[in-house]
């Protein structure tokens, strides 16, 4: 599964010498850029809005002071933020999407990111409590979904309470295989690591074992 010639090289900087990159992917940019929609949306109609109140005083007050106008066009200019703050969100996130990958190894999941510069972020799969694959309609579309993993981090916000925190594969290609085989991979190191250490063996083959309940 893994196109070792799309590894970009900060990746394999960063990992440790034992570890093996298992896979890596890019999203696909329309559904990652959908993420700024909402927001570009609202930003819109609050500057249709501003532009006609703005426009109708302007239109109304010829005879204002010119003070009056100044002042009037600055707060115009603050007021307008979420509008032009919209689209600069969506050019940040082309800019993040150039330099976004998402990576999983012998030990964790690896994200890669930037907007000046680039950053990382890893999650190891003993931190991981659970982990789920979703698939929007825009996703289903461009055939692509999304990989969440908890960790048990919580966000709290005045108003909403506490929410979980999610470390995301975001509009990956073939999310259910890769949604499986992170799985497995987490499985598999789990058990190794509490595994006795004077029996662990070096190469983790994986764990075939069934569970028979008795009758």
């Amino acid at each position: 599964m893994t196109d070792y010639d799309r590894i970009p090289p900060e990746f394999d900087a960063v990992k440790d010498n034992n570890e093996t990159i298992l896979w890596v992917g890019q999203p696909k940019l329309v559904p990652f850029l959908a993420q700024g929609i909402p927001f570009l949306i609202i930003g819109c109609l609050w500057g249709a809005f501003d532009l006609a109140f703005f426009g109708g005083i302007f239109g109304l007050g010829g005879g204002m002071p010119g003070g009056l106008n100044v002042f009037l066009t600055i707060f115009m200019l603050f007021h307008l933020f979420p509008f032009y703050g919209s689209i600069l969100n969506m050019i940040r996130l082309v800019l993040v999407y150039k330099n976004t990958r998402y990576a999983y190894t012998t030990k964790r999941l690896m994200f890669r990111t930037g907007f000046f510069g680039i950053d990382f972020k890893a999650v190891d799969y003993d931190k991981i409590q659970n982990i789920e694959v979703n698939v929007n309609p825009l996703e289903k579309l461009y055939n692509v979904g999304s990989i969440k993993a908890f960790t048990g981090e919580f966000v709290s916000s005045r108003n909403n309470g506490a929410r979980p925190v999610y470390s995301t594969f975001q509009a990956i290609e073939e999310p259910y295989e890769v949604f499986k085989a992170i799985k497995q991979v987490s499985v598999d190191i789990k058990t190794d690591m509490n595994y006795p250490n004077n029996l662990r063996p070096e190469e983790n083959n994986g764990y075939n074992t069934t569970y028979k309940p008795k009758p």
